[in-house]
């Protein structure tokens, strides 16, 4: 079953203007979709980008009957030339809600899981690029073990990585629970946290590196106050460190004026703040959604305006 994360929070924080032009970066099962939907009156438009082929299929079938919806099979990075190809310069609403989705986690084949076993491929995009395999059986000592520690903040990445270059000198890599079977053996029984899997990070590490995700949300980020209409807002759920502190990031630099070393008498860098804050603390789940579902404790939702 998919749950949306911070189902209400996120699309209450983007003010819904019943006529107005939203985009939804992150399609997924279509959940916060479906809620922005129910708040759009019938001249409204809702433009939903997925890369992932079988999430694109599902929300055609979703809303084939809504002549509101488009989907557009695309990596939300390409927001612009996708929204310009439409016509469209600048929209009311944008919002993204990152990470893996429920459906790629409980579908054994795409290799998102550690729970089921299946091969080691985690592309959203099963059409183009390399599945992990390809990446955990060629690349080096050096270059696995940066990959597990930058993305996710693994510390004991040389551990895991020297463990992987053994193993696969015997027997290359295919499967999901082999892999993860390696790497918790690689990790120091006393640093396994119960109710947590030891090889949650190393998988969060090469899924965003094969699908270059924290490219593709620095990529978005730059874009959004361009694609906003005075007062549109932009709202984004993160799941992990490295996503939020972008999102925060570029969110200080769009509410920022004068960027101007103090030792200037007067600005020379003439910025003006294109967008304000709304969240000066992230929004988090209540301890009743994590109870029901457990994959949201670590998320966050920013929420940003246009000015």
């Amino acid at each position: 079953m998919h749950i949306s994360v911070l189902y209400y929070e996120l699309i209450d924080s983007l003010n819904i203007s019943a006529d107005g032009i939203y985009v939804d970066c992150t399609g997924g099962g279509g959940g916060h979709a479906g809620l922005l939907l129910e708040r759009l009156g019938e001249n409204g438009r809702l433009i939903i980008f997925d890369r992932d082929i079988d999430a694109v299929a599902r929300l055609n079938s979703k809303f084939a009957e809504d002549r509101r919806v488009e989907v557009v099979h695309s990596n939300f990075a390409d927001i612009d030339t996708a929204l310009l190809s439409r016509n469209i310069e600048k929209v009311d609403g944008i919002y993204a809600d990152f990470g893996v989705s429920s459906f790629q986690l409980q579908e054994a084949e795409r290799g998102f899981s550690f729970r089921k076993d299946g091969p080691l491929d985690m592309r959203m995009d099963t059409t183009c690029g390399e599945p992990v395999s390809e990446i955990i059986n060629t690349y080096s000592e050096s270059n696995l073990s940066t990959i597990i520690y930058k993305y996710g903040e693994e510390r004991f990445s040389r551990q895991i990585a020297s463990a992987v270059i053994k193993r696969r000198a015997v027997k290359p890599f295919a499967a999901t629970l082999d892999f993860a079977e390696v790497v918790k053996g690689a990790i120091p029984k006393k640093f396994h946290k119960k109710g947590i899997n030891p090889a949650t990070k190393t998988f969060q590490a090469f899924r965003i590196f094969v699908n270059g995700e924290l490219d593709a949300v620095e990529t978005l980020m730059s874009k959004v106050s361009s694609l906003l209409k005075t007062n549109g807002r932009f709202a984004a759920v993160s799941f992990h460190s490295l996503e939020d502190r972008i999102v925060k990031e570029w969110l200080n630099h769009y509410a920022a004026p004068c960027t101007c070393p103090d030792s200037f008498p007067v600005c020379v860098c003439g910025k003006e703040p294109e967008m304000k804050v709304i969240t000066r603390k992230p929004i988090v789940p209540s301890e009743k959604e994590v109870m029901h579902n457990p994959l949201s404790r670590s998320a966050k939702l920013r929420v940003g305006e246009r000015i």
